[in-house]
This record gives C-alpha cells, sequence and structure tokens, in this order.
C-alpha cells in the first residue's frame, strides 16, 4: 500500500502496534515500511549517525471485538489523552517503542463505533498532505496520516445474535414464583421491592413453647400471667349457688 488508493479498504483496523525489524513475519499485521514516495519509514532514525535501532509502525484488519476509532501522536512529557492508550513497547521485541514521541490509540466495541480507521500513511515530510486522510502528528521529519470510514454492520451475524442472547444471565427466569417479583407503583411503572425473595416465618421458639411454659412478664408494673395462673388464682365452683337450688 505504497500508493495511497481513494477506494476504502473494506474492514476497518482493529489493532496498531511498532516493531522493530521489516524481516519478520507478523501474522496478519502489515507494516508500514515506506512513505508514501519510497523512503525509509522508520520511526526512531537520528538524523545526524546512522543508527542500529529501528521501528516501524504497523496494523492489522482481522475482525476482532474491537476497532480502533482515533489515534495520536503526542510528545512523550505530554499527558495520555482521555480514553486513549499508549504504545509503549515493541509487539515483537517489548522494547521501548518510540523516543521522544509517543503513539496512543482510542479503541471501542465494533458494535458501539460508527465511523474507525482504515488506513495509515506516512509522508516523507510533514507538509505534504494526503487527501481524506487526517494528520496525526509528525516525527523525524515525516508525517503520519490516518483515514476514517463507517464501521459495516454485517459481521453481526444471526449467530451472533443468538449467542448473546443466551449468554444474558437468566435471573428473572429463575425467580420465585411464590411471592410477587414486582410491585405496583402509582406511575403505572413496575419496580422491584427491597423485601422480595426474603421469607417469612414466626420462629420455632414461639412456635413449640406452650402456655404454662411461658414466663410472667412484668410491664410498667403490671403482670401478665398465663391462662393457666389466671384459672387457678380465680377459679369459682359455683358450691353456694348449688346448695341453695337443692
Amino acid at each position: 500500500m505504497s500508493d495511497v488508493s481513494s477506494k476504502l479498504p473494506s474492514e476497518p483496523i482493529s489493532a496498531v502496534a511498532v516493531v522493530t525489524s521489516l524481516t519478520k513475519d507478523y501474522d496478519g499485521y502489515y507494516v508500514v515500511a515506506q512513505t508514501t514516495d519510497g523512503s525509509d519509514a522508520d520511526l526512531w532514525k537520528d538524523g545526524l549517525f546512522k543508527s542500529k535501532v529501528t521501528r516501524y509502525l504497523c496494523f492489522t484488519r482481522k475482525t476482532g471485538p474491537e476497532v480502533v476509532v482515533d489515534i495520536k501522536l503526542i510528545d512523550i512529557k505530554d499527558a495520555l489523552p482521555e480514553g486513549f492508550t499508549p504504545v509503549e513497547e515493541t509487539m515483537d521485541t517489548k522494547e521501548t517503542a518510540m523516543r521522544k514521541r509517543r503513539l496512543c490509540v482510542k479503541m471501542s466495541p465494533r458494535a458501539a463505533a460508527d465511523t474507525a480507521l482504515y488506513d495509515i500513511q506516512i509522508t516523507a515530510k510533514s507538509k505534504y498532505h494526503l487527501v481524506n486522510y487526517t494528520s496525526m502528528g509528525e516525527i523525524n521529519n515525516m508525517g503520519l496520516w490516518y483515514r476514517t470510514g463507517d464501521v459495516p454492520r454485517q459481521w453481526l451475524s444471526k449467530e451472533t445474535y443468538r449467542t448473546a442472547s443466551s449468554e444474558a444471565p437468566p435471573t428473572i427466569a429463575r425467580r420465585n414464583t411464590g411471592r410477587p417479583a414486582y410491585e405496583h407503583q402509582g406511575s403505572g411503572i413496575y419496580t422491584m421491592t427491597a423485601l422480595d425473595d426474603v421469607p417469612f416465618v414466626i420462629s420455632e421458639k414461639f412456635c413449640e413453647r406452650k402456655p404454662k411454659e411461658m414466663q410472667q412478664v412484668n410491664l410498667m408494673g403490671i403482670t401478665i400471667k398465663s391462662l393457666a395462673e389466671i384459672e387457678e388464682e380465680f377459679q369459682y365452683n359455683f358450691s353456694t349457688e348449688r346448695s341453695i337450688a337443692v
């Protein structure tokens, strides 16, 4: 892709990285090895001394759950933009990715992204503009450019929706139907109550205790007696009435 095409690729970029070599095979990744005019696109090269250290930008369009929606090239001392993740290490050797500058990418779930990056190009001179591309910054007298486009939706197949539905937590389906799960409010909206699924039972110590086992309770000077105690204290056999009647 040394030539800038006016046609948008079929898939958006799903990951951006930095690598150290052009001789290695990075599965699924395209390495931006040259600028648009055919010059070396090494991001590390020193203008005064020839260095053996090399760094090249690469990216992939492998279909995945996320896509790159924005990218920035900032000074190493600048604060990281909100929502962006820095590319700190090289993908192949885990060394420092860049010096003086820092590449930052912003990811988004593919289903939630309206637009995403589709291509990245490097120009030999930063003053050179690419049609339909946006500048992300400059490094080593080179300009880094990216192109955006709409995210296709056809990748979400019926099987994807079916899987997502089957993996949803079946909390409501398992709810105990012995008690009402919702409470009807005056506004016409059904809402959960704080007492849902809380069992209410009488303590066994009250169910098993017999009246004669109840202890006397003194409440504000008033003694509360059991039924047996009341019958024993105030029992009356009506013997006098019976003798008169006979």
